[in-house]
């Protein structure tokens, strides 16, 4: 498949090497010269290109850009009809990007994380992408969307990586303390944690990884019901995103 990166980030960076090895020809653009060089010596499937180059020979375009750039750089590239078009942009709805891609109509919104250079990263997209599935979907977890706001709901959920890492180093920090063994003390935590979260979780896998956690008086349970007060900062911290997401309280709550 030939594919087209516009944008050369560190999302670009991560999808660009999940994809190595798998026969495609991938166009990334020069806006970042020290990243797209980067990729073109790693990836011998690599080359660079100027956007209207980019856009005319690629049949898959990934946007990853910020979106005030895309309102300068989008209109006027030569997109096609029959071309698929996938945004990794934040802040850019569909309505915008129907409007800065046109003719082009199979345009759809994802979400991915850096984990995607490995495979294992949740894909939530809005519309349905045949495309991102075809390029993704063998190593990573496509999560369809019904709406736009669902989608959006995806990407606060997705600001839960910072705190919940920020909260694992603290408790690296205190493990290190009582061991002298800082490195040590990170690989124990990070694969404790991992050993819980299954690679592609089925309903109510992660409320019986916490029901096993729960004896009565045990470590676990003591120390969860003193950080209990942490579960409501969570959710106003959330539902803080409700007016930059567009998205509605379900419950009414505020």
């Amino acid at each position: 498949m030939r594919i087209g990166f516009l944008g050369t980030g560190e999302i670009t960076a991560a999808m660009v090497r999940g994809l190595k090895g798998q026969g495609h020809r991938i166009l990334v653009s020069p806006r970042n010269a020290t990243v797209a060089a980067t990729l073109a010596a790693e990836v011998p499937e690599v080359a660079i290109a100027p956007n209207e180059d980019l856009v005319a020979n690629s049949d898959v375009v990934f946007l990853c850009l910020l979106a005030r750039v895309a309102e300068e750089v989008l209109p006027g590239l030569p997109f096609r009809t029959g071309q698929s078009i996938i945004s990794v942009m934040v802040d850019a709805p569909l309505a915008t990007l129907r409007r800065l891609c046109a003719p082009a109509t199979d345009i759809a919104i994802t979400i991915p994380l850096p984990p995607i250079t490995s495979g294992g990263c949740p894909l939530p997209v809005y519309p349905a992408s045949p495309a991102l599935d075809a390029l993704f979907g063998a190593h990573n977890l496509i999560l369809p969307q019904l709406s736009e706001a669902a989608l959006n709901a995806h990407l606060g959920a997705s600001a839960l990586c910072s705190p919940i890492l920020d909260q694992l180093l603290t408790a690296v920090d205190w493990l290190a303390s009582h061991t002298d063994n800082p490195a040590a003390a990170e690989a124990y935590i990070a694969a404790m944690i991992r050993g819980y979260l299954p690679e592609r979780a089925a309903a109510g896998d992660l409320s019986q990884a916490l029901k096993k956690l729960s004896t009565e008086g045990g470590l676990n349970a003591t120390l969860r019901a003193a950080m209990a007060p942490a579960k409501e900062t969570l959710h106003h911290g959330l539902t803080a995103f409700h007016s930059r997401l567009g998205l509605d309280d379900p419950k009414g709550r505020t």
